[in-house]
């Protein structure tokens, strides 16, 4: 993995958690005007997410940085994701793709107690190209 400065997201929880990891999945855009996008090609994505909270579990933690890993890893690793349910009827762009892994992320951490937040997923796609998602909250009590 190479080492990244990533953009940092103003809030004032206590804690902050970044976590890192890659994957490798291949997609196309399915539209002429994406030029030689509309082939099926292949990325090794690196993620990183920015997760935040003032409370943390019984062991310690905002969440298990393997935990993370898995829930997104193990879905799209070595797939298609045109193929895959959560891209049904959408483009797999980078940018839905990095919108698609905050709604995984944040529908689990919404189940844990100590309610942690996702701040912001990082995608690379390429070593040129990449997109920040952060979500906008209308209210948001602490950051």
């Amino acid at each position: 993995m190479m080492q990244q400065i990533y953009p940092s997201v103003d809030h004032d929880y206590m804690f902050e958690l970044n976590k890192d990891f890659n994957f490798s999945a291949a997609h196309f855009i399915p539209d002429e005007r994406a030029g030689k996008c509309q082939r099926v090609h292949g990325h090794t994505y690196f993620v990183n997410l920015t997760i935040a909270g003032d409370q943390l579990d019984e062991l310690g933690f905002l969440i298990n940085f393997s935990t993370l890993k898995s829930m997104i890893h193990d879905q799209f690793d070595h797939y298609l994701l045109n193929d895959l349910m959560a891209f049904k009827g959408k483009s797999p762009s980078t940018e839905v793709v990095a919108q698609t892994i905050y709604h995984i992320i944040e529908a689990h951490l919404s189940k844990l107690p100590n309610a942690p937040k996702c701040l912001q997923v990082f995608l690379r796609e390429t070593p040129t190209s990449y997109v920040v998602y952060r979500p906008k909250h209308k209210e948001h009590p602490n950051g």
